[in-house]
C-alpha cells in the first residue's frame, strides 16, 4: 500500500527541533581556546548561511525555491506500508516505511547535500571537501556537486574504499575526486573521524574550497526533516492519527533525526535509535565534549562518543561506524525522550534477507538495523496482542552492497 504526495506538496520550510528541545543546547566549543565558537570561526568551513542555520532558534526555516526545483527529481518520497512483512511476522502491527532510497543516489542524502552545495554556490565557493563512509554521502554530495557546477573531493574510509568500489564510480560519474583515506597510512583500515580529519585539512588550506559534512550537525539534520514533515502528513492519508514508535538506524544521526525530529514534541511516540553492536555510541559510550575527528582540527562537541580516536571493526555498514552522535540525537538520548538499542551486524542482514524476500526491496546494511528495530516492535505488539503503528526509515538501497550480501551468506563478515 502506497500513500503518495502529489508535487506541489512538497514541503517548503524546514521543521527546526532546537527550540523545542526540552532544556537549551549546549554550544560547540573552539578546539584550540575551548571557548563557545561563533561565526567567523566556522567561516573557514562553511558559507554564512548555513553557519546561521547550525544556530538559528527559528520554528521553521524557509527552502529556497532554487533546492525544491532539484528536490523536486524524486520528492515527495513514498510511504509505504509492509503488508507482506507484517504477515510473515504474524503480527498486529501495522508496520509503516518512508522510501529514501527513491533519491538519485539511492538514500535520504541528497536531501542535505543539495542545500549545501546551493548555498555553497551563491556564497561563491568552487570547490567542495568532504569523507564518506560507505559512500552514500559522498555519492549524494557527488550528484549536488554536479547539478551547482562544484568541484567536489571526497576521503573515502579506506576500508569501504575497497569494499565498494561501485560507490567509487558513481561519486567519479558524477564528478567527484575519490582517494582512500587515512591518505598518510595506507595500512589503515581508517574511520570516518580519520576522513573528517583529511577533507577539513582539505578545506582549511584552500581559499576556494569549503568543508561539508554529511550527518552530526545541526543544519544537516534541519535538512533532513522533509523527510518525517512529509511522513506526517502520508499517515494521516493512510488514516492513522499518529505512530506509537518511530525508528531510524544510527550513526551521526542524519537519516534518525529526519524521520523521527517532526515527531519530536508529541510525547505519544517512542523515538528509537538502532546503532551497530561493533560501534555502539549511545548505547556504550559517554556523554560529554568530543572532537569530531581524529586529529583535533575541529569544534568539540556535546554528545555520546566512544572517543575521537575509536577505530571501530570494518564492518559492511559503513555510514554508521562513526565515533560520535548528533548533539540533538545525544541529547534527547540523554534526557530519556529517545531509546537507544544496538544489534550485531548478522542479526541486521536476517533482518534485511526477510524484508528483501518479503517487500522485494533490497536495503543497505545500514537500513537493516531500522528494519530489525522494526522487527522486533512487531514481535512486542504481537506478544502484548496491541495493534501498533510502526513507522521506519528506510535510509537507502543496498543495491551497491552486494558484495555484503555475499559476504553474509558465505560467511565472510568482519566485526559484530
Amino acid at each position: 500500500m502506497h500513500f503518495l504526495l502529489d508535487e506541489d506538496k512538497i514541503p517548503t520550510a524546514w521543521y527546526n527541533a532546537v527550540p523545542d528541545m526540552a532544556e537549551p543546547m549546549q554550544p560547540p566549543l573552539h578546539p584550540g581556546t575551548r571557548e563557545p565558537v561563533g561565526p567567523a570561526d566556522l567561516a573557514p568551513l562553511f558559507p554564512m548561511p548555513l553557519i546561521e542555520q547550525e544556530v538559528t532558534t527559528a520554528p521553521w526555516v524557509d527552502i529556497p525555491g532554487e533546492v525544491i526545483d532539484i528536490l523536486r527529481l524524486w520528492r515527495p518520497t513514498p510511504l509505504i506500508r509492509a503488508t507482506r512483512l507484517e504477515k510473515a511476522l504474524g503480527t498486529p502491527a501495522r508496520i509503516y516505511y518512508k522510501d529514501e532510497s527513491v533519491s538519485p543516489a539511492g538514500s535520504h542524502k541528497p536531501n542535505t547535500a543539495v542545500p549545501q552545495a546551493f548555498y555553497n554556490k551563491v556564497g561563491g565557493t568552487l570547490r567542495i571537501a568532504t569523507e564518506t563512509g560507505a559512500g552514500q554521502w559522498g555519492s549524494a554530495l557527488a550528484f549536488a556537486c554536479a547539478q551547482y557546477d562544484l568541484d567536489c573531493k571526497v576521503y573515502m574510509v579506506r576500508a569501504s574504499y575497497k569494499q565498494k568500489p561501485y560507490r567509487r564510480m558513481l561519486m567519479e560519474t558524477w564528478g567527484a575526486e575519490v582517494v582512500a583515506s587515512p591518505v598518510d597510512d595506507p595500512d589503515h583500515p581508517g574511520s570516518l573521524g580519520g576522513a573528517i580529519s583529511d577533507a577539513v585539512r582539505d578545506a582549511v588550506s584552500r581559499d576556494d574550497t569549503h568543508y561539508s559534512l554529511g550527518s552530526v550537525l545541526n543544519h544537516v539534520l534541519l535538512h533532513q526533516t522533509i523527510i518525517g514533515v512529509e511522513a506526517k502528513e502520508q499517515l494521516a492519508m493512510a488514516g492513522e492519527t499518529r505512530p506509537d514508535v518511530v525508528i531510524g538506524s544510527c550513526g551521526g544521526g542524519s537519516n534518525l533525526g529526519g524521520i523521527a525530529l517532526p515527531y519530536m514534541t508529541d510525547a505519544a511516540v517512542r523515538l528509537l535509535a538502532v546503532e551497530p553492536a561493533s560501534c555502539p555510541t549511545l548505547t556504550g559510550g559517554r556523554f560529554e565534549y568530543d572532537f569530531g575527528d581524529v586529529a583535533g582540527m575541529t569544534p568539540l562537541l556535546p554528545m555520546y562518543t566512544l572517543g575521537h580516536d575509536f577505530v571501530p571493526p570494518s564492518i559492511h555498514a559503513g555510514g554508521l561506524r562513526y565515533h560520535g552522535d548528533s548533539p540533538i540525537i545525544s541529547a534527547l538520548v540523554k534526557s530519556g525522550r529517545m531509546e537507544a538499542v544496538a544489534y550485531p551486524q548478522a542479526k541486521t542482514f536476517e533482518a534485511a534477507i526477510l524484508f528483501a524476500r518479503t517487500e522485494g526491496k533490497l536495503p543497505a546494511p545500514e537500513t537493516g538495523h531500522a528494519i530489525m528495530g522494526a522487527i522486533d516492535e512487531a514481535k512486542a505488539a504481537t506478544d502484548a496482542g496491541e495493534e501498533r503503528v510502526i513507522l521506519f526509515n528506510y535510509s537507502g538501497h543496498g543495491f551497491l552492497d552486494l558484495q555484503a550480501y555475499d559476504d553474509y551468506k558465505y560467511g565472510r563478515l568482519e566485526g559484530a
